[in-house]
């Protein structure tokens, strides 16, 4: 099995190997990461809107499942103003994104649910070479912050509960 996940890490790590990203000792906190690979911008003004920034920046270790600009972009512009215009769901919406504590690519195990900082779990699941969180699909894994690591995902994760709250209001 260790293999099998060490396959799956490579699969997920190469691509950083032609990005910006160094695998060398991290220099940079949780944010400044984001901030430096430039395709989290939208993320990373909603983190500085909700008061997130010197939680993200603290000592951790965190893992973060960051949603890349484009990722932001497939969402309705009108759900992203609800979202923007509540602080406190904007909140539950982005520590939903986070984990407690530093898990790698060679952690992650078919079916395995991790409790996010929000109080939910994302579950994950590997099929092939592909690897989600939820229906979200990890692009790039291990990006190595000085306070935790950063996993690209391509979709915004809500919440259960908030999907099931926003549904009902429809």
């Amino acid at each position: 099995m260790k293999m099998k996940l060490n396959k799956i890490a490579l699969t997920l790590v190469a691509p950083l190997a032609l990005g910006s990203f160094a695998f060398a000792k991290a220099e940079k906190d949780i944010v400044d990461t984001a901030v430096a690979a430039g395709s989290f911008k939208t993320l990373v003004s909603l983190v500085q809107k909700a008061g997130l920034v010197d939680t993200l920046k603290g000592t951790g270790p965190f893992t973060v499942l960051a949603p890349s600009d484009a990722a932001f972009a497939k969402l309705p512009k009108a759900l992203v103003a609800k979202i923007v215009g509540d602080k406190k769901l904007l909140t539950s919406i982005l520590t939903y994104h986070v984990i407690a504590g530093k898990v790698l690519s060679t952690d992650l195990k078919n079916g395995l649910k991790a409790k996010t900082v929000q109080g939910e779990e994302v579950t994950v699941m590997i099929k092939g070479k592909t690897v989600t969180f939820n229906k979200s699909k990890v692009s790039a894994a291990d990006i190595m912050a000085t306070n935790g690591v950063i996993h690209v995902i391509d979709t915004v994760l809500v919440p259960p509960t908030i999907l099931k709250a926003l549904s009902a209001k429809k």
